[in-house]
């Protein structure tokens, strides 16, 4: 796959959107590092493969819209929202059958047309309070 590094994000989460996880073996570097921590998870690249295995299983209809891309030199970033329906379990929380809207940034550095190392956040508590686990802050 010849890789575009202003069309990564948007082709990568295309891709895992239709449900194929093989464009992970396709982008990512064996030697990839991955900076952003989920609990139990390796920070490399089958790290990032169970990741979203996990993810597609708990919220099977997981959709990553990107907002905004940006490049510069090796480095490129991008604004998401990670939609999806929770119908499966999802780190020991079972299935709510509740839809989710959660915003989130990734930055990604590419070395010979392979990612080598990822840099991201979503917003965790938005997530978690979406899905009822935690209540909603009455507005200030």
């Amino acid at each position: 796959m010849s890789i575009d590094i202003r069309e990564l994000i948007p082709t990568f989460y295309e891709r895992v959107n239709s449900g194929d996880l093989s464009v992970m073996d396709e982008v990512i570097a064996e030697d990839f590092v991955e900076h952003e921590e989920f609990p139990g998870i390796e920070p490399n690249k089958e790290g990032v493969k169970q990741f979203f295995s996990m993810f597609r299983a708990a919220f099977p209809d997981l959709r990553m819209e990107v907002h905004e891309v940006v490049t510069e030199g090796d480095l490129t970033c991008a604004r998401f929202t990670m939609t999806g329906t929770h119908e499966g379990e999802f780190m020991g929380i079972p299935a709510t059958g509740k839809k989710v809207a959660v915003p989130g940034f990734d930055m990604l550095r590419l070395r010979d047309g392979k990612v080598t190392e990822h840099w991201g956040t979503t917003d965790g508590m938005v997530l978690m309070q979406q899905l009822g686990v935690i209540p909603e802050q009455a507005p200030a």
